[in-house]
């Protein structure tokens, strides 16, 4: 799950710049032409991106669901899909805004590779939560993989009551989620509700820095 989530949130983010990049470009001219407004083109941007990212959430939950072993119930599908289908929406997104706030592809690859060890750092697996100290555990809940991850999770095992090995003490899977990484059943709608503002939040931001800024150059 945590490889899955940095992969697919990483590559997506990246991935779309350059073509975000590219057609800024193509904007400027038609705006000065008097074609369309810049709002028209973010929220064309924005809802061309949606059909395409949910079809890559569809295949690939189809291929590694079953192949990793996860327990086939309607409920936890469900939470697979919408937690891989927020991630690619949320850094996708994120891609897109941190274009609209720099004059080159550079730039923003350059911010991009500040942001993403911030991902992997907080996202609460290799440093898990209780272990973060207090003075970082904003960045903890900054953090749309730290969310991911709990809803993950907490949704495939948080049920699971099989007991296992830990440090020499027996406990069981759904214990270990909540006192060794601070993940719970009680985060579910809370993690969901999260994830569903970061898309929302990133492409509002990304509509309003791409009609308010304007790097052109004649």
């Amino acid at each position: 799950m945590y490889g899955a989530v940095m992969f697919l949130g990483n590559n997506s983010g990246s991935a779309v710049q350059p073509f975000v990049a590219t057609e800024r470009v193509v904007m400027y001219r038609e705006r000065f032409a008097g074609m369309y407004f810049s709002w028209s083109y973010a929220l064309a941007q924005v809802l061309i991106e949606i059909p395409y990212l949910f079809a890559q959430a569809v295949v690939f939950v189809i291929i590694t669901y079953s192949m990793i072993g996860y327990y086939v119930t309607a409920y936890k599908v469900f939470w697979y899909f919408y937690a891989i289908f927020s991630t690619l929406l949320s850094f996708t997104f994120l891609g897109m805004l941190l274009v609209s706030l720099t004059p080159n592809i550079a730039i923003a690859g350059a911010l991009t590779s500040t942001y993403y060890p911030l991902t992997n750092l907080f996202s609460g697996f290799l440093l898990p939560k209780p272990k973060i100290p207090s003075w970082w555990i904003w960045m903890y809940y900054l953090m749309p993989t730290s969310w991911t991850l709990n809803l993950l999770l907490t949704s495939q095992y948080g049920d699971n009551n099989d007991e296992l090995m830990v440090y020499n003490e027996t406990t069981t899977v759904a214990t270990l989620l909540e006192q060794y990484f601070g993940f719970g059943d009680h985060h579910i709608v809370v993690s969901a509700a999260v994830l569903f503002c970061y898309p929302l939040t990133f492409s509002s931001l990304f509509a309003f820095f791409i009609n308010r800024l304007n790097f052109e150059r004649r």
